[in-house]
């Protein structure tokens, strides 16, 4: 989900912003173009090798930051979020040191914090080496989505930006167990970075990058970033996939992808 513009719903890009409110889990299958996720590694491969010029190797390894926030969210689930991050893209994942959640986000009327002040606070410790930060948190989080003043989300995300942030509180509703769980939470951080990395929301149903449309439940059908639209988009932008074949959650079975 991207922070606040006036148009966009849940977990979909509001101004600068993608409003991300995830509750649920993805998977893959072949999508319109025919390429599998095997075949698009090895196409992206020789593509970025020709395009790299005779110094190739030079570029540093891009870093994205875990910011983990409060106490309660376990270190299962942070060290899950970094291998689903570098399952997806061609990233070093650093972990920074566990700090308290902002008093400033917090909206007692709810009971729970605002994550754009959430990402207003990131912002201001993004480590000078850092591509990206991601904050990560098992409180519940929220944001202004209209009609609603405080809407629940999974995750919050700057469009084309270096922060953004996603709460497990939501992955644990109705999920088969804290595995189950921990899977969403993990697909849910590969999508928020891709929105940093500027992809909208896709209309491919198993895509990672698809809307969550409200519910938590969708990330269960998801599984990979789409070759029909996504993949080829970060590479066009200059971000590298990850050259892994192997994904970190098992694909869903055909009548959960909806079609």
């Amino acid at each position: 989900m991207v922070p606040a513009s006036p148009n966009v719903g849940a977990r979909a890009s509001q101004g600068r912003v993608a409003l991300t409110c995830r509750n649920g889990v993805r998977a893959i299958e072949p999508h319109a173009s025919g390429i599998h996720r095997r075949q698009f590694l090895a196409l992206g491969a020789s593509l970025a090798a020709a395009a790299v010029a005779p110094d190739a190797g030079a570029e540093p390894t891009p870093i994205i930051y875990l910011a983990p926030l409060g106490d309660s969210l376990a270190e299962q689930d942070v060290d899950f979020v970094s291998r689903a991050l570098r399952a997806f893209y061609a990233v070093e994942v650093r972990k920074l040191q566990r700090s308290a959640l902002p008093a400033s986000a917090y909206y007692a009327k709810r009971k729970r914090y605002r994550a754009e002040r959430l990402l207003a606070f990131l912002s201001a410790r993004v480590p000078s080496d850092a591509q990206r930060i991601l904050g990560l948190t098992s409180a519940d989080i929220s944001t202004t989505k209209p009609p609603h003043q405080d809407w629940g989300i999974l995750g919050l995300a700057t469009l084309d930006g270096k922060s953004c942030v996603v709460s497990s509180f939501r992955c644990k509703r109705l999920a088969q167990s804290a595995e189950h769980a921990r899977i969403r939470y993990g697909k849910t951080c590969v999508h928020e970075i891709g929105h940093t990395y500027g992809l909208p929301h896709c209309r491919t149903t198993d895509c990672l990058m698809h809307d969550g449309e409200g519910s938590v439940l969708t990330t269960d059908r998801e599984y990979d970033l789409c070759s029909a639209r996504c993949r080829p988009r970060l590479l066009r932008a200059g971000y590298p996939l990850s050259d892994s074949p192997d994904v970190p959650w098992p694909a869903p079975k055909a009548a959960e992808r909806g079609r």
